[in-house]
């Protein structure tokens, strides 16, 4: 790489709200300090591209505005780090990446304080949607050989080239003839009958790589219902008390705790999660008022500064047994049946959360499925278990069903407050063990991909369980996965998104031919699909 002032630049693209900026700086400080010495030990020097703001109490760019901004004084020739400590908007820093000339280079300190990793594989998400080409490189102390390796390619190259052996195309392998005619009817029916994809306000958390081109979307059978998130709230207030005790109660009586205080500030209260049971309602309702088939609320940045999180909600329209909702006519709304939702209006995921949902069931497998963030990991090694674990976390989405116990598994506490200052809980449990199909949708070359791979959830003892969700967000509720010929710079290496979807099978070889089917049905969509890791795709093994 051809730079006489051997310079690299620094940017740290932040969250949109203050409070997460300010809590999260502390990690983002240790980790600059850590690369810069790094970087400096092999003859180079780092220059912050924007200052710390002394009034702000951090030193992230918080705005798009900023963004534009700061790319505007600097070399746009020069080669650039994005390092990242905590969760990220990535419309931040997008304008000025799109049209920076020189090497890019994102980076994560492998951590589970801050979600500094979900930021960048966000981040990556996106630069490979709008086609920026970038390279990305992750460590826990910036002074490993992978680490050193890698940056020292990087400057010498502009690039650093991951391992994607992992990594076959399903255009390239041929799996079981009945698996194939199974997966590719299903997704001609659903073409040829369509659906309607409810989005609560796009854009989430400025996740521009969850949001899906109606031109990409439309040829899967999946059509947009733009609804605004207003009306969700305009719609909670026609819910009344009583029907919101209703579902409260059934919950209750169903075994799950809410664990609630009587501090608003930091405490989940009663008023709290009758109010999620409204929003409860009023979802359902509009969802039928529109015949959607899948729905998606952003709630950030919209609904946090007017109600409580919409986490509870998301858990229960995902999960078949839920407390029943009646229209005005006292007409049950989607009997017997997940409602599938999409957290984060992730639109990739709501794609996947539909088509699993109804494969699984036409499968004679239990549907419900969830996304949750890529989030850390630590490999673990006792009794039965000798792999990397990784651990799974989402705010919600994720069903009952997919915990210990069940309900009676499940527990609700309040969200943190520097992200949901007005309350609401969660719907957090352990997941249960099992095995898995794990997928992920994204749009790379303007066209929609799909990774695609087998794990298992495994169920580690308590105390390391704890120590994980102590290392993360205790708030949230838990996977514990095993990734299957897939190892952790692979994935890192590979993964275009800050989400992952999983969902249970029956068993080992049901995992495995699911994973057949599922994969011929998304590519009779239109979806290129590239399998991942330890998969039997050929049929034989199991």
């Amino acid at each position: 790489m051809l730079n006489n002032q051997k310079q690299i630049l620094l940017v740290a693209s932040g969250d949109l709200r203050l409070a997460a900026n300010q809590i999260c700086w502390p990690e983002q400080a240790k980790a600059e300090a850590l690369l810069i010495a790094a970087v400096e030990k092999i003859g180079w020097t780092v220059k912050r591209a924007h200052a710390y703001d002394e009034e702000k109490k951090h030193g992230f760019i918080d705005s798009q505005k900023m963004g534009i901004n700061v790319f505007r004084t600097i070399d746009a020739y020069q080669p650039i780090i994005v390092l990242e400590t905590v969760w990220q908007y990535t419309h931040h820093v997008l304008a000025g990446l799109f049209t920076h000339k020189g090497p890019i280079l994102t980076l994560a300190n492998w951590s589970g304080t801050a979600p500094g990793l979900v930021g960048m594989l966000n981040l990556n998400g996106s630069l490979t949607k709008a086609a920026v080409e970038y390279s990305t490189l992750w460590s826990e102390n910036f002074d490993d050989d992978f680490f050193n390796d890698s940056l020292q390619e990087w400057l010498l190259t502009g690039a650093i080239k991951h391992d994607q052996s992992h990594v076959k195309s399903f255009d390239n392998i041929k799996i079981p003839l009945n698996d194939e005619i199974t997966g590719r009817a299903f997704a001609r029916q659903l073409k040829a009958n369509k659906t309607i994809m409810g989005v609560f306000d796009e854009g989430c958390m400025g996740m521009y790589n969850a949001i899906v081109p109606d031109e990409l979307l439309h040829p899967t059978g999946f059509f947009k219902e733009r609804l605004s998130q207003s009306s969700l709230y305009a719609a909670m207030l026609k819910v009344t008390d009583a029907e919101a005790e209703a579902v409260l109660n059934w919950l209750l009586q169903k075994g799950m705790t809410f664990n609630w205080g009587t501090d608003t500030v930091t405490e989940l209260t009663r008023e709290q999660t009758l109010e999620q049971c409204k929003m409860y309602i009023a979802a359902t309702r509009i969802a039928d008022d529109f015949g959607c088939g899948t729905i998606g609320i952003q709630y950030q940045q919209g609904l946090k500064d007017l109600t409580v999180a919409s986490d509870l909600v998301e858990g229960l329209l995902n999960n078949q047994d839920r407390p029943p909702v009646f229209d005005e006519a006292g007409v049950e709304l989607y009997p017997g049946e997940a409602l599938p939702h999409f957290n984060e209006v992730d639109e990739c995921a709501g794609i996947d959360a539909y088509v699993t949902y109804y494969l699984w069931k036409q499968l004679g497998m239990p549907g419900e499925n969830t996304l949750h963030d890529l989030r850390w990991g630590q490999y673990y090694q006792d009794g039965n278990i000798n792999d990397f674990v990784w651990v799974f976390l989402i705010s919600g989405a994720v069903p009952a069903a997919h915990f210990t116990g069940g309900y009676k598994g499940a527990s609700s506490e309040r969200q943190p407050a520097m992200f949901f200052r007005l309350g609401g809980g969660s719907l957090k449990g352990i997941s249960k063990p099992g095995h898995l199909v794990w997928s992920r949708i994204y749009v790379m070359d303007n066209q929609l991909h799909a990774d695609m791979g087998v794990g298992e959830s495994v169920l580690l003892p308590e105390a390391e369980t704890n120590r994980r969700w102590q290392a993360t967000t205790p708030q949230w509720p838990i996977m514990n996965a095993v990734l299957k010929g897939v190892s952790r710079d692979q994935m890192m290496g590979r993964h275009k998104a800050n989400h992952i979807h999983v969902v249970y099978t029956t068993g080992q070889a049901s995992a495995h031919q699911a994973c057949r089917i599922k994969a011929a049905a998304f590519a009779e969509l239109g979806i290129k699909v590239h399998i991942c890791g330890d998969v039997d795709y050929k049929g034989t093994q199991f």
